[in-house]
């Protein structure tokens, strides 16, 4: 009885666990559909919507994303103390609006990349160029500033059709 309740248990820890990640992986799949398909509208690439925004200040990441509905290239920047998200005309390539960043998982989440990018000797459109230039027919959606295994690294995630993958780049 007690193997059997050992076992039972077992199973049922490893199903809960799995349960989670099919529910995210089926998510991720559908915003990925979804950014992928509004991506055929844009003509300007993550990295020159980089180059934009630093007019705002220095970025810190940056992402295509479907807000509301509708694509959009956000930028995260930081000048001296202060952040904002710079939102660049994905078909212009002008920069459409710049909001100050000041609170909730935004401000937590530029504080983290502004830590990130400090000893930064390469910037974020280099690392972003590198990965498509090394990924030939690959587009990049967004790049985010990491540290891993004492190691400053940009993670650029591409995109070419349904093909999703994502690679880092050094930074340091």
């Amino acid at each position: 009885m007690r193997k059997t309740t050992t076992i039972a248990l077992a199973f049922l820890v490893s199903w809960l666990l799995a349960m989670p990640t099919g529910w995210a992986q089926q998510s991720d799949d559908k915003e990925h559909a979804e950014l992928a398909k509004a991506l055929k509208d844009a003509k300007i690439s993550l990295q020159r919507g980089l180059t934009a925004s630093a007019k705002e200040g220095k970025p810190i990441s940056a992402k295509y994303e479907v807000e509301h509905g509708k694509l959009q290239l956000s930028v995260y920047t930081m000048k001296g103390d202060t952040f904002s998200e710079v939102i660049v005309d994905h078909k212009t390539g002008k920069v459409a609006k710049a909001e100050p960043i000041t609170g909730g998982d935004d401000l937590t989440a530029a504080k983290a990349q502004r830590e990130a990018m400090a000893n930064a000797k390469r910037s974020l459109d280099a690392a972003a160029s590198e990965a498509v230039k090394e990924n030939t027919g690959y587009r990049a959606v967004s790049v985010m500033p990491v540290v891993r295994g004492g190691h400053l690294v940009a993670d650029v995630t591409l995109v070419k059709g349904t093909e999703w993958k994502t690679v880092s780049e050094k930074l340091d």
